[in-house]
Parts: C-alpha cells; structure tokens; sequence
C-alpha cells in the first residue's frame, strides 16, 4: 500500500524564480528565505519519496476568471510549465503518474467531491518552485526525484471552498493515497501564501500574528482552522492569503500523528509574509507501540 511520509508547505512567490535564475540564494534579502528549505532537503534525502501530491492554485494557465474550478486533480503522463511573465524561466516537465491520479479522482468523487480531471495541465509557479526549491537544492538541476500529482484549489474567485470544506477534501485524498496497492512513499506539499495582498488600498498587507497562528495549528490541532469563514481568511490575511487553503488542503490529507521537522518565517519577500514548514506523519504502527 501507499504510505504518506509527510507534509510540506512553502510559499511560492514568482519573484523566487528569478532569485534562484540570478543565483542570489546567498543574497541577504534572499538568504533567510532559501535557507528555510535546507532542512526539507535533508529530510526528503532522508525519506526518499516516489511522489509529491502538490496542492496549489493556478495562475491562469490552465483556467481564468470565466472557468474556475473549486478543485482540479492532474491526470496528466507529465506536467510541462510555459511562459507566465514575472521573468521567470520556463521549467523543464515534470513525470506524471496516472495510475495514482485516477485512484485519487475516483475515490474523493466516491467520497462526494466534484473535482475537474485534467489529462492535460500546465504547472506554473505554485508547482515548479517549491519543488525546485525543496527537490533541486536551490535550483541546482539534479533531474526529476519524485513523480507528481498536481492538485489545483481555487483560492483566485468567490465563491472559494472554506478551510473546513478544503481539510475535508484533503481527508479524501489522504485516504485515497493510503489505499493505494501499490507500495509508494508520498510526500504531501502544500504551497502559496502566508498573508498577502498584492492590490487595492490593504496592498501589502501582512499579518505576523494570524500567520503564526495558522503555522502553530498546522502543526498541532488543525480544528480552530476549519472555524475561520472564507471572509475572515481574507480580512486576517489578506486576498492572496487565501492561498492558504493550500496549506490546509495538505494538512487534512496527512492522516496520521505528526512530529514538526522545521519551520521559518521571513518578512517580506516580494510583500508577502513567506514561510516554510515542514510536518513528518508518523508510521502507524510506531504509534500503536507507544
């Protein structure tokens, strides 16, 4: 059967791609940032996944304003990414696995979700660069470790699913992965956010305190989380914040106890207040023996 290592979470600004594209990770501004990663390198060394589910939002290359799907699940053999403007450089793809994919549609439509299934996305921003981030050591290319499973959430226009209604759905892909046959090791990842808001009278709004306690209770008990209204997520972190639905979709889909491996807060990169954290799911049977 499939086993969930884990859980990661990073933030995925655009500007981060030109950083590693220049080589500023040493950058002082850069720095405490792409440090952040270093101990999700040494864990997914470690660890050694087969597949990374990513749950992210798209940024208009697979869906715009007039098509927005509450949730999206790839089913794709690969995932190319394309031109997307903020001067970063197009990614070279990543492998798909399809076997996995429609086990995971199949079963979260059993469990009365209505995903779009794509047999063809994109990857933009939201997927390449936490994976080059936590997977290619700061973009230094060292191929492909891991096959994905790009998951989409729309975090861009109301309506948008709430922190309880996107833990929910994470349930269903967490159990869907775990009943998978075949023996792989899967590594959840979670991206965008923290507190943003990039237009408008609030923009450059950042909230330390919400941010905090949202990191607090992902790491603990996700429960005060899935009270916040979509409403509220928007007035404590502002309107890009709701891209932390990202981060809960990946909390609901980790099953088990966790043990929290790392976590950094930066302010700001690119005017968002970015983070990385990373949550080990411990084995089950480890647990039962404690």
């Amino acid at each position: 059967m499939a086993r969930i290592l884990g859980g990661l979470a990073a933030s995925h600004v655009p500007s981060i791609g030109g950083a590693i594209a220049r080589g500023l990770q040493q950058d002082p501004y850069w720095k405490p940032f792409f440090d952040g990663f270093i101990p999700g390198q040494q864990w997914l060394r470690d660890v050694k996944p087969d597949v990374a589910v990513v749950f992210s939002n798209d940024h208009g290359l697979n869906f715009f304003l007039d098509k927005m799907p509450t949730f999206a699940i790839g089913a794709a053999p690969i995932y190319p990414s394309a031109d997307e403007g903020w001067g970063i450089p197009v990614n070279d793809p990543w492998p798909g696995i399809t076997p996995l994919s429609w086990h995971i549609a199949n079963e979260v439509v059993a469990a009365e979700f209505d995903p779009v299934i794509c047999q063809e996305m994109l990857i933009d921003h939201a997927v390449c660069l936490p994976l080059a981030c936590f997977f290619e050591e700061n973009g230094t290319k060292k191929g492909r470790p891991v096959k994905i499973v790009p998951v989409g959430i729309n975090t861009v226009q109301l309506p948008v699913p709430s922190l309880k209604r996107c833990f929910e759905f994470g349930r269903a892909v967490g159990r869907a992965i775990e009943s998978y046959p075949e023996d792989l090791k899967v590594v959840l990842i979670g991206t965008g956010g923290l507190s943003h808001q990039l237009e408008g009278e609030r923009a450059g709004h950042l909230n330390k305190e919400f941010d905090k306690f949202c990191m607090d209770h992902m790491a603990g008990d996700p429960s005060p989380l899935t009270k916040i209204s979509a409403i509220e997520l928007i007035e404590k972190a502002g309107t890009a914040g709701l891209e932390f639905m990202n981060w809960m979709t990946m909390r609901g889909a980790l099953l088990g106890d966790l043990r929290e491996i790392s976590r950094t807060y930066h302010i700001p990169i690119s005017n968002t207040a970015a983070a990385v954290q990373v949550l080990e799911q411990l084995p089950r049977m480890a647990q039962a023996a404690e």
